[in-house]
């Protein structure tokens, strides 16, 4: 990788998720969000000589990052289409599945993509730019009740209902197309004391839906239940209560929406035991380096 590494993503709970992969010698191991490489190369540093890893993102600007190593292929593609790729490339099982499900500083730091409240552009919030909808389409084009939602369900926001009537009323008025439009719209209605916070629920509602993260989710979790060997490792990192709830149905119960299914014994059916009950969390240190760590939630399962 270049030098500029570092300043595209840095890496979260890193030591902490590649010793849940358990790695050894003539495994083969999957990365479903690339990014800034941060965590595939920590993999391939600690994996063994007859190893492999196959990383996916489905971002174009993932692909400056690519590892030059024969241990390695990169899949330009979005982790919900998982199961695809690996019986494409002739892979059967896997030994272990990481996924860093936060975004990367890069997208929040790139003035044009849309991610941030910080920058005036388009209102676009795609992680693959070949995709059609965006957050504009979204905002322009949506009902209101679809729109609260949204907001309600992926924001968590009280007011969603309100926020949903005025985007509507305005849209009639002119088009919202940036994010400029689209903050002289929603400021009003976020406190002055928790501005900041809220606005990243709203931009991170529409977000979601932008990318359909929670369905692409939802996808990964159930195939890397029927991909990966027993004994092998789901290794997941999660930033909002959404995708963590679904994260720990999955171990749990062997479905995101946590229905408990027992078998004649009464014993419980899920696919996966817990290697930590206990979420393992960024330390204080971490937190300082990398405030957006601070969120951050990391979740280990072993395949029964």
């Amino acid at each position: 990788m270049n030098e500029a590494e570092p300043t595209y993503h840095i890496p979260v709970l890193l030591q902490e998720s590649i010793k849940g992969m358990n790695l050894h010698d003539k495994g083969i191991y999957v990365d479903v969000t690339f990014g800034g490489g941060g965590h595939s190369k920590e993999i391939l540093k600690k994996m063994g000589a007859n190893s492999h890893l196959y990383s996916f993102d489905q971002d174009e600007d993932a692909e400056k990052n690519i590892v030059h190593d024969n241990r390695f292929t990169f899949v330009r593609s979005n982790f919900r289409y998982l199961y695809n790729f690996l019986r494409y490339y002739h892979v059967d099982k896997v030994d272990a599945i990481l996924a860093d499900l936060g975004v990367s500083s890069h997208h929040f730091d790139d003035s044009e993509r849309g991610f941030s409240f910080r920058f005036d552009s388009n209102l676009d919030m795609r992680m693959n730019q070949q995709a059609k909808r965006t957050a504009a389409t979204i905002v322009n084009t949506y009902s209101e009740e679809q729109l609260a939602n949204i907001f309600y369900l992926y924001g968590e926001l009280r007011n969603s209902r309100k926020l949903a009537t005025t985007i509507t009323q305005k849209r009639g008025q002119k088009p919202i197309i940036t994010t400029a439009d689209f903050l002289e719209i929603v400021k009003p209605f976020l406190g002055k004391d928790k501005e900041k916070k809220e606005l990243a629920k709203v931009f991170q509602a529409l977000r979601i839906e932008v990318n359909q993260e929670m369905d692409a989710l939802k996808e990964m979790l159930s195939t890397a239940a029927e991909v990966l060997k027993p004994g092998g490792r789901l290794v997941v990192i999660t930033y909002h209560s959404l995708e963590d709830r679904m994260v720990k149905n999955m171990i749990k119960t062997g479905n995101i929406e946590g229905n408990i299914e027992k078998d004649f014994f009464g014993r419980m059916q899920t696919p996966f035991h817990p290697i930590n009950n206990k979420v393992i969390i960024p330390s204080e240190e971490e937190i300082l380096r990398n405030p957006r760590s601070r969120s951050a939630k990391l979740r280990i399962a072993e395949k029964l």
